[in-house]
């Protein structure tokens, strides 16, 4: 790989990716309208000599001229807000379905073939085999995020086939890590800071979530691409460890780290909302078979994540935030 293109480069795994890609000598072009990118997070990625396209996926000349002299993208860009998903109905279309479809066209116009996507294990819906595998049956989807993450995949097979294209698909769980900025963890440790005496959990506390550290994600994907680089057709994988955390394990392991003792109130149900799978754990076997191992258990992740926030107050502070917004 000599130069690559990462959409959605300034948010949590696109700008740890640019990092690691820069180091190992790719050139890295990283574009994003840091809608919730942050433009603090590509430091290192500037003086490593990235180029910074400030720009939206949506835009098809941008896109064209990003991927200009590419010969790998990381469309990473996305709606990543499952949980509000029924208040925006258009919002995964537009951010994760047409945005893809236009990512895919401009590759076509550029003569670029070859994609990594970042899809989701919720495409499983609910599944009834665990751990699942990447050829279990689809079950009827539960979130406009899976669904519009589903089509996208659905795109990039059909353009591997129709075009030549080499699609990476990579279905993640919740990943974990350094600049992580968005997901239950980022609730719970914001919402302990600004009131450590009570704690809202949405759902019954007992739901089973799978988590990845950043770092092993990325050596997940990077072995997936060495694999298939020059290799047309579409290659599925899910990215996870063989481990869950129950929600209720991840709230005593922050208020232990915050040496906090709050009283927690469930909201009740199995799920926390539409779309909140109560079991989420994915068969692995497949990445496992090229050599990848992930280096960190699910709770090291998770307090190497908590000692991020605690040392960089910006991601996680409700006035900071407000202000990068304004």
């Amino acid at each position: 790989m000599k130069r690559a293109c990462i959409t959605g480069g300034a948010g949590f795994i696109g700008s740890n990716l640019a990092d690691r890609l820069l180091s190992s000598g790719v050139e890295v072009v990283i574009l994003d309208n840091f809608s919730t990118g942050r433009r603090e997070f590509l430091a290192a990625a500037v003086s490593g000599g990235a180029t910074i396209i400030d720009g939206d996926v949506l835009d098809t000349a941008t896109i064209e001229d990003a991927l200009d002299g590419c010969d790998w993208v990381f469309h990473l860009q996305a709606n990543a807000d499952l949980r509000r998903g029924l208040e925006h109905p258009r919002r995964d279309l537009e951010q994760n379905t047409i945005a893809t479809a236009n990512v895919l066209d401009a590759m076509r116009a550029r003569d670029v073939k070859q994609i990594v996507f970042s899809s989701t294990g919720s495409v499983y819906g609910e599944p009834e085999v665990f751990p699942t595998p990447e050829d279990a049956p689809f079950p009827i989807q539960t979130s406009l995020y899976a669904a519009s993450k589903l089509a996208g995949e659905g795109l990039i097979a059909a353009y591997a086939a129709g075009f030549g294209f080499t699609g990476v698909i990579c279905r993640f769980v919740s990943v974990l890590g350094e600049r992580y900025t968005h997901g239950h963890l980022f609730d719970f440790y914001r919402a302990l800071k600004r009131d450590p005496t009570h704690l809202q959990v949405l759902g019954d506390g007992h739901q089973e979530k799978s988590y990845l550290y950043i770092q092993d994600c990325l050596s997940a994907i990077l072995t997936a691409v060495n694999q298939h680089d020059g290799n047309p057709g579409a290659h599925i994988y899910n990215l996870g460890t063989d481990e869950t955390l129950i929600v209720d394990r991840s709230v005593a392991l922050i208020a232990e780290h915050l040496s906090l003792s709050p009283t927690i109130e469930h909201t009740g149900g199995r799920r926390g909302w539409v779309g909140d799978s109560p079991l989420i754990r994915l068969d692995t076997s497949r990445i496992r078979s090229l050599g990848w191992r992930p280096q960190l258990t699910i709770e090291q992740a998770l307090l190497r994540t908590l000692a991020w926030f605690d040392v960089n107050e910006y991601a996680w502070c409700d006035e900071a935030m407000q202000g990068a917004l304004s």
